[in-house]
């Protein structure tokens, strides 16, 4: 209980307040799937780092990124195949992450459209390329064959996943470092969205 009091009290803190794009050139987009954040860049206003070693195809125009438990990612599909012992390791136990990309030919309503400008955008490419962990020739490590679909993929991630950092906390703190309208902390998907609804 006291979790959830204070999840949606500092959901109500806003960061960054006054924070405004000042010369809005570009647009990124946050996007839910009821449970998950990501945050979506169109192809073409990535970092070329970013998209080093990525599997995209000619004809991706978007790239979402979200960061989660590694466990959970890869034995939960779907929220049928969910378990009662895979959630309790996500929120509970410091467990390896995973960057979760997923590549769209073209841009959803459902999606929240947020303008940024280019200090802002350099700082979010920042954030994402530092997700990744890299082996010794700096490549992005590819989980081969393991994404959900043709048009998704799983690589290995910094970071641990915990019940105080969720894959929502993480798309928040990357907005937070690019100066970007976002919340003190939430663990929860609706308190980010909330600060641009």
């Amino acid at each position: 209980m006291v979790y959830l009091i204070c999840a949606l009290f500092l959901s109500l803190i806003t960061v960054n307040r006054s924070a405004e794009a000042e010369d809005v050139e570009h647009s990124i987009y946050l996007s839910s799937n009821g449970v998950h954040l990501f945050i979506v860049l169109p192809q073409s206003d990535c970092a070329p780092e970013l998209l080093e070693g990525l599997n995209l195809m000619y004809d991706d125009q978007y790239v979402a990124f979200g960061w989660g438990d590694e466990n959970f990612y890869l034995n939960t599909p779907s929220w049928s195949d969910l378990t009662v012992t895979n959630a309790l390791k996500a929120l509970f136990v410091n467990s390896p992450t995973l960057v979760n990309v997923t590549k769209y030919r073209y841009q959803s309503a459902h999606w929240l459209e947020i303008p940024v400008d280019e200090q802002q955008l350099a700082a979010l490419n920042s954030y994402l390329c530092h997700a990744f962990q890299t082996d010794e020739r700096g490549n992005k490590m590819h989980l081969t064959a393991q994404g959900y679909s043709a048009r998704n993929d799983f690589y290995r991630a910094y970071g641990n996943y915990s019940i105080f950092k969720t894959c929502n906390t993480w798309v928040n703190t990357g907005f937070k470092q690019s100066g970007l309208k976002a919340c003190l902390w939430t663990p929860f998907d609706f308190g980010l969205l909330r600060k641009y609804n």
